[in-house]
């Protein structure tokens, strides 16, 4: 009696262990092939350009209303922490600091990860289902190329700096029209507390989760089954997969960088 118990239950266990590491070898090598496809020619830029504009340029005003109100919320917010122990002079250096690292890449990751990976996922989840994946490759045409690499590529070249921009542009305004600070003073707060790693920081965050970003949302969309449901199934995966992946590489970046 015991003996079937523990059968079962490792029977159970068993099960989602083994789909968990299968699903985890295809992924991996999708990613393979999607880096493989991305770095070898032939180079699709007509669609590479077509990527990046509606990764890029379309989500310019949803990372910018993220962005900016993220800065102001932190303006304030710093400014009433520090008020009490008269240190409001470094508001515009935790502001910079707040949205070069963090809040900029992490905010606009998840906004352009909703946006733009569930589409992804829509888009290339719809071509399988329709059997347009393997009308490409009848006509001898990587669906990898075709597909794939300009949408990593788009992913890891557009999720720019803007967003560090509107950020600090956004507490500025709060400084400077709500709380009475010196522009002046504020501009030069900020350039002289920037420093090039605080740049850098936001350059490979966004390179790696443009990556994320473009891999789930085509990954999920490629591997999906089942009609229209399956085409659901694959968009809330994509976004929720992507959005999660951006939030634990934000740690691991961030220990890289500034662990000691």
């Amino acid at each position: 009696m015991s003996g079937n118990y523990i059968e079962n239950f490792f029977r159970k266990l068993g099960k989602p262990l083994v789909r968990f590491v299968s699903g985890l070898g295809e992924l991996s090598l999708f990613i393979a092939k999607s880096v493989y496809n991305s770095v070898t020619p032939p180079f699709y830029l007509k669609l590479l350009g077509k990527q990046m504009i509606d990764i890029g340029f379309y989500s310019l005003p949803v990372v910018a209303l993220t962005t900016i109100f993220a800065g102001m919320v932190i303006a304030l917010q710093t400014y009433s922490g520090f008020s009490s122990y008269g240190a409001e002079s470094a508001v515009a250096s935790v502001v910079l600091i707040s949205v070069t690292r963090e809040l900029a890449p992490v905010f606009s990751g998840l906004m352009v990860a909703g946006r733009i990976g569930a589409a992804m996922a829509a888009e290339i989840g719809t071509m399988r289902v329709t059997e347009q994946i393997d009308a490409l490759v009848t006509l001898s045409t990587n669906p990898f190329k075709y597909l794939v690499a300009p949408r990593v590529l788009a992913g890891i070249t557009v999720l720019q700096l803007i967003g560090d921009v509107i950020g600090i542009f956004g507490g500025f305004i709060i400084a400077v029209y709500k709380l009475g600070f010196n522009p002046a003073n504020y501009i030069n707060s900020t350039i002289n507390g920037l420093e090039s790693l605080d740049i850098v920081t936001g350059v490979v965050k966004a390179c790696v989760f443009g990556f994320i970003i473009a891999i789930m949302g085509c990954y999920n969309g490629y591997k999906s089954r089942g009609g229209a449901q399956g085409v659901g199934e694959a968009t809330t995966n994509a976004v929720v997969s992507a959005s999660i992946l951006i939030l634990i590489f934000n740690y691991i970046i961030t220990e890289l960088f500034f662990a000691k």
